[in-house]
């Protein structure tokens, strides 16, 4: 078989086993086999905890071996077509760049435990993996696409919240060993211990497994449950805005532009035809002026080999203007 018949034949393959490909019917059923395939498979490791059904352990067992099977041979043709789902790498360096990639791992680790299942306990706590597969049939879907986008938009903001939220645990967590060590050393027997009662009153209403019974410890309890209602606002605020910022966004990115003469603003989704572009051939092609790319937080110049990246906000100004 020569070299030009393996390549649609591959192609082919990538496109149906590429997830949320919508306008494919045999992709589409592909990707509702696999998320069956997946529920299955967590619903049977779920039953065989229960002693009771131990007399359809036989079932389980085959339903096992099944799914696992699918689980193999899909990696395995996510492996052969890495190539395609990273263009710009070729060969062995796209493999190993799926490998390294947050499905492959997940993939990997979902079929890791059925080999190992008698091994180390580690290996057995890896079946608890194969619930985030269903993160990556989801995640390239709209609805999950925006938590996924405004996650990552938002980072530098949710790991600065974090920071504080670490701070502020800290400082509870020593601030109150240093004041109930001494009244109850059973319970506050260590810096460790201070954290979980921090942790329980910063983030929730406390278990109320450890609590203070000093005056001055009741006092810092109070002042720590004020401070735990703005810790959790700040991510709160930040990721509410984020959604706001991404649904402004796409209510404009379907809207289409004809015979104008002004600047306009295209939205490059994920179904964009403008998606890895170049400015130069959008330029050609749409015979558009792309003005200025707002990309995340950045401001950015076109040049003419800058390519188009998912998310990307072109400002440009042509009689004929189409928005993808």
């Amino acid at each position: 078989m020569s070299e030009r018949t393996k390549k649609p034949f591959k192609r082919r393959i990538f496109d149906i086993i590429q997830i949320g490909n919508k306008n494919d019917f045999i992709s589409r059923f592909f990707d509702w086999f696999i998320v069956i395939v997946i529920i299955l498979n967590i619903l049977t490791v779920f039953l065989e905890t229960f002693d009771e059904l131990s007399v359809f352990q036989t079932l389980f067992n085959i339903i096992e071996i099944v799914t696992i099977s699918i689980f193999c041979i899909e990696y395995i043709l996510r492996i052969w077509t890495a190539d395609y789902l990273y263009p710009e790498e070729k060969g062995l360096a796209a493999r190993l760049k799926f490998l390294c990639s947050f499905d492959g791992i997940v993939d990997l680790l979902t079929i890791l435990p059925f080999f190992f299942l008698d091994g180390f306990i580690v290996f057995r706590m890896l079946r608890v993996v194969r619930i985030f597969h269903l993160f990556r049939v989801n995640a390239h879907y709209d609805s999950f696409h925006v938590i996924t986008t405004v996650l990552s938009e938002k980072k530098n903001q949710i790991i600065s919240s974090v920071f504080i939220i670490i701070v502020l645990m800290l400082a509870s967590s020593l601030g109150m060993y240093s004041v109930e060590h001494d009244a109850q050393p059973e319970a506050f027997r260590n810096a460790f211990s201070g954290i979980w009662w921090s942790v329980s009153t910063l983030l929730t209403v406390g278990y109320g497994d450890i609590y203070p019974i000093t005056v001055i410890g009741k006092l810092m309890a109070i002042c720590i449950a004020f401070l735990g209602v703005g810790v959790v606002a700040i991510p709160t605020g930040i990721i509410s805005a984020g959604f706001v910022e991404q649904y402004t966004k796409n209510q404009h990115s379907d809207v289409r532009f004809s015979d104008i003469n002004e600047v306009g603003e295209i939205l490059v989704d994920k179904n964009s035809e403008f998606k890895g572009m170049s400015v130069r051939d959008i330029a050609e092609k749409y015979n558009v002026c792309i003005l200025v790319i707002l990309r995340e937080e950045l401001t950015v110049i076109p040049v003419d080999d800058l390519k188009m990246k998912q998310n990307d906000i072109l400002i440009v100004k042509s009689e004929k203007l189409v928005k993808e």
